[in-house]
């Protein structure tokens, strides 16, 4: 049952915060209070002075709805972010006092990018398993021995303490919460308007293969590469691309892996597993249809592209991440 009461979100925001780790969840949250009618969610970004905020070289500041010493009573969910602002933020004590505060009055507590830093200073994570931006894991655990720093998920939950990788994670993070809120099937809706990979679960690695490598600069390449993406089941062997492409297989190969920085045997393979993931974890297809849907051709070829790629075979990975179907789409 939804709540009767709109569920109360309080982003904090300072100077030299990551734009995105505010602007993400607060238009995921916002998105969903709207498709669900309104009274979902009241969203409040709060920083500890009044007026706009500087971000880092956009062009543009941020201007908080209120200050922390005003953001008084229950809190449902806080969001602390990050940004190269961390690092001065992290030595503000009356800034870490009142995220400790705000914490003890919140249902539940979440951080992006490496606004783990601040929730680890605020001594929110002792004992508890974290992870941050893939840069930063390092360090957060040289000085944080007392955390588990987890370096590959997207995002981590322990207990009501969630937190996330770089950036673009907290959109997948306020994702997980609305799901977890009202459903999968508002969550979805949301992540479609706002045209993002349906939903990236926690436990899948930071990178894909779109982050892993680069987007060729001539513009050939660069449409090849989209049109890989959505024809996974098509002949991609080197001699069909270079032909798309219009270049010698010699040219075609030399260029790409110059452009992409990975071969294209390469690239196809990880589109194919990462395609063949989503598939695992959102739906209830046989691994052999799996298999021909990505174009693995058979089951034991994406068994062997899984067993270098992720380090498990596909049945496994599926036990391991496939989401549980949401109760109420199975009522008619």
């Amino acid at each position: 049952m939804p709540s009767t009461k709109p569920r109360r979100v309080v982003i904090l925001a300072f100077p030299g915060v990551q734009p995105l780790d505010v602007i993400g969840p607060a238009e995921v949250f916002a998105g969903a209070d709207a498709l669900s009618g309104g009274g979902a969610y009241t969203v409040e970004v709060v920083a500890k002075e009044p007026g706009p905020i500087t971000v880092r070289s956009s062009g543009y500041g941020i201007a908080p709805k209120t200050t922390t010493a005003r953001c008084r009573g229950p809190i449902d969910t806080l969001v602390v972010a990050g940004g190269f602002g961390v690092a001065k933020a992290e030595n503000d004590a009356s800034l870490i006092r009142w995220i400790r505060s705000a914490a003890r009055r919140s249902r539940r507590v979440t951080s992006v990018c490496s606004g783990t830093f601040l929730l680890a200073r605020a001594g929110l994570l002792e004992g508890k398993t974290c992870t941050t931006h893939w840069a930063s894991t390092a360090e957060l655990a040289r000085r944080h021995p007392e955390l588990t720093v987890d370096p590959n998920p997207i995002f981590v939950r322990d207990g009501n303490v969630w937190t996330s990788a770089g950036v673009t994670s907290g959109m997948d993070l306020s994702l997980a919460l609305v799901e977890e809120d009202l459903g999968r099937e508002t969550a979805v809706e949301i992540a479609r308007w706002l045209v993002l990979f349906l939903q990236r679960p926690g436990g899948q690695a930071q990178f894909s293969t779109h982050l892993s490598a680069q987007l060729a600069e001539r513009r050939p390449l660069r449409e090849l590469q989209s049109w890989i993406a959505d024809n996974l089941d098509a002949d991609l062997r080197v001699e069909a691309l270079a032909g798309r492409a219009a270049m010698s297989q010699r040219n075609f190969a030399r260029f790409f892996r110059r452009e992409t920085g990975m071969t294209p045997a390469a690239y196809v393979e990880e589109l194919r597993v990462e395609r063949a993931r989503q598939l695992l974890e959102d739906g209830a297809d046989p691994i052999e249809l799996v298999s021909a849907r990505c174009g693995f051709g058979t089951p034991e070829t994406m068994r062997r592209a899984f067993a270098r790629r992720i380090g498990a075979p596909p049945a496994s990975y599926r036990a391991r991440f496939r989401r549980a179907p949401d109760p109420a789409a199975t009522v008619h």
